[in-house]
C-alpha cells in the first residue's frame, strides 16, 4: 500500500504532519531534502533514475505535490511558482472561443490575469454574484468550458455553494475549478464535494510563515493531471527546491496554526462588530451573514480572514486606521502567522476598475485583515487604539 493510500483514512492531523514524508533512503534523514540540481546524470541515453531535468521532475517538489495531494483529499497535485502561474496553467486548458463563467467578487491578480492576459487570446469571461446559482445557470452556454469560484472571497467574504455548482458545471460538460487559499485544506476540501481543480495560493496558509511565493493545483483525474502537468512542464512556471522544501515544512503545522486563525478570527471579528465606530463587519462565521449554513456545511470553521468598514466609509478615515496599526502590519497578503491589515482598493483589487470594485460592494474604505496567531488580546487593543 503507498504512503498516499495508507493516510487517506487517517484524521487531518495526522495526514497533515505526514503527506509527502517519506526518510531519505541513502541518510535516514527524517526532513525531505532540498535537492538543489539543475539536471541529473544517466547511465546511458534515455536511462535515468526517474529524473532527467529539474523543470520537469525534483524531487523536493515530487514530494510536496504529494503531500498538497493527501491534504487535500486528491489523487494529484502540481506545483508552481506562484497562485497566479497556477491560475494561468488552468486557464492554458481553454482555447479561442471559450467562454469561463467567474465570480464577481474575487482576488484582483486573478481578474487583471483573465482581462489583460487571456481575454485578448479570444477566451470571454463573465463575471456574476456565484453566492446565487441562479447566476451562473442563466449565463451557461454551450461555450461554458470552466467554471472559476473563490470561497470564502476576497475580500468580501462571500460564500458560494460547492457542490451545487459542481452539479451546474457537470450539466454543462464544463471544469469547476475552486479557489481555496481563504479556507485552506485544513478547513475545506472543495474535491469532496465535486470540483474538478482545487487551486492555493501556497504563499498564503500552506507556507503559513511569509516567507515563500508559490501556487498549488489539486485534483483527482489522471486526464487532467497529465494536461496541467504537461502545461506545467512546458511552460515552465515552476518552483525551485528550496521553494518546495518551506512550503512542506509550513505544511506540517497547518492544522495548529489554523485552529489558533479561527479562535483568533472569532475574538477580531465580535470585536469589530460590537465597534461604535464600524459600520459593517464581513466575515463567514456570524450567524446571520447570508450563506452561512452553507459555509457551516462545507467549512470545518470560518478561518481569520475579514474586511470591515467604518462609519465614516472614507479612504481618508480608512487610510488613517491602516496607518495606525502596531501590531498588525500594513502589507499585500494573507495567512502567515503575524496579523496583517490591507486596503484593497488601493493594493490587492486596484486593478480593478473603481467602477466595477464599487458595483460590487468593495468600497473605498474597505479595511481587509488577515488575523495571525498571537495573542488575540493584544490584536483587540490594537485595532482598538487604531480605529479610536
Amino acid at each position: 500500500m503507498s504512503d498516499q493510500l495508507f493516510l487517506a483514512d487517517k484524521k487531518a492531523a495526522t495526514r497533515i504532519i505526514h503527506a509527502g514524508s517519506h526518510p531519505d533512503p541513502s541518510t535516514g534523514a527524517i526532513m525531505t531534502p532540498i535537492y538543489q540540481t539543475s539536471t541529473y546524470v544517466q547511465s546511458a541515453p534515455g536511462v535515468n533514475q526517474g529524473y532527467e531535468y529539474a523543470r520537469s521532475q525534483n524531487p523536493t517538489r515530487f514530494a510536496l505535490e504529494e503531500a498538497l495531494a493527501v491534504i487535500e483529499n486528491g489523487k494529484y497535485g502540481l506545483a508552481f511558482s506562484s497562485g497566479v502561474a497556477a491560475t494561468d496553467a488552468v486557464i492554458k486548458l481553454l482555447a479561442p472561443g471559450d467562454e469561463v463563467i467567474a465570480a464577481n467578487d474575487m482576488y484582483g491578480g486573478t481578474y487583471r490575469l483573465f482581462t489583460k492576459v487571456f481575454e485578448k487570446f479570444g477566451i470571454r469571461f463573465i463575471y456574476v454574484d456565484t453566492t446565487h446559482t441562479a447566476n451562473i445557470e442563466a449565463v451557461v452556454t454551450p461555450k461554458t468550458k470552466l467554471i472559476w469560484i473563490e470561497t470564502p472571497t476576497n475580500p468580501l467574504m462571500n460564500i458560494t455553494d460547492i457542490h451545487a455548482v459542481s452539479k451546474i458545471a457537470r450539466k454543462a460538460g464544463a471544469l469547476l475549478c475552486v479557489d481555496n487559499t481563504f479556507a485552506s485544506p485544513y478547513l475545506q476540501n472543495p474535491l469532496n464535494l465535486g470540483a474538478d481543480i482545487v487551486m492555493h495560493s501556497a504563499t498564503k496558509y500552506l507556507g503559513g510563515h511569509s516567507d515563500v511565493i508559490q501556487g498549488a493545483l489539486v485534483m483527482n483525474d489522471q486526464g487532467l493531471r497529465d494536461q496541467l502537468y504537461f502545461i506545467q512542464k512546458s511552460c515552465g512556471a515552476v518552483p525551485g527546491p528550496l521553494d518546495c522544501f518551506l512550503v512542506l515544512r509550513g505544511i506540517k503545522t497547518l492544522h495548529v496554526r489554523m485552529k489558533q486563525h479561527c479562535e483568533n478570527g472569532f475574538v477580531v471579528a465580535h470585536f469589530l462588530r460590537k465597534h461604535p465606530n464600524v459600520e459593517r463587519v464581513y466575515w463567514c462565521g456570524f450567524n446571520d451573514h447570508p450563506n452561512y449554513e452553507i459555509a457551516k456545511n462545507q467549512m470545518k470553521a470560518f478561518g481569520g480572514m475579514m474586511s470591515f468598514t467604518l462609519k465614516d466609509d472614507s479612504m481618508e478615515t480608512a487610510k488613517r486606521v491602516l496607518s495606525s496599526t502596531r501590531i498588525f502590519s500594513l502589507a499585500e497578503s494573507l495567512g502567515g502567522v503575524e496579523s496583517l491589515i490591507n486596503h484593497p482598493s488601493s493594493m490587492t483589487h486596484a486593478s480593478i476598475p473603481r467602477e466595477e470594485r464599487i458595483k460590487n460592494g468593495l468600497s473605498d474604505g474597505l479595511i481587509r485583515l488577515s488575523v495571525g496567531i498571537e495573542d488575540a488580546d493584544d490584536l483587540v487593543e490594537d485595532l482598538k487604539q487604531a480605529i479610536g
